[in-house]
């Protein structure tokens, strides 16, 4: 049975959940929401996706009932963060260039 840990490999290939050949070249944004390990969730596959280099990170925390947007990726971290908690806007920027409404997520 194959492991559902994620794991990240050097360079610009993520291995979550994936195949180890899935590029992530073309990918504008992660998103997702937390799961039953949400640590795992809040850290792990964050620094998988910014090792990655996929520019943005788009979390819906349903245990702390806030999104976070990571931005800006460098090595293995993201440099930019912004909350919102659920109910306030939070703002994509490109290529998106949207507010998202996270009302529903109440």
């Amino acid at each position: 049975m194959p492991s559902t840990e994620p794991a990240c490999t050097s360079g610009r290939q993520a291995d979550i959940f994936a195949p180890p050949w899935m590029e992530p070249d073309g990918v504008a944004m992660a998103a997702e929401v937390t799961s039953s390990k949400p640590d795992q969730d809040r850290i792990a596959k964050r620094h998988c996706y910014a090792r990655a280099g996929i520019p943005l990170h788009l979390l819906i925390d349903r245990e702390k009932s806030q999104v976070s947007l990571f931005s800006k990726p460098k090595r293995d971290e993201y440099t930019e963060l912004h909350l919102a908690g659920f109910g306030e806007p939070l703002v994509l920027p490109a290529p998106f260039e949207l507010e998202l409404d996270t009302k529903p997520f109440i």
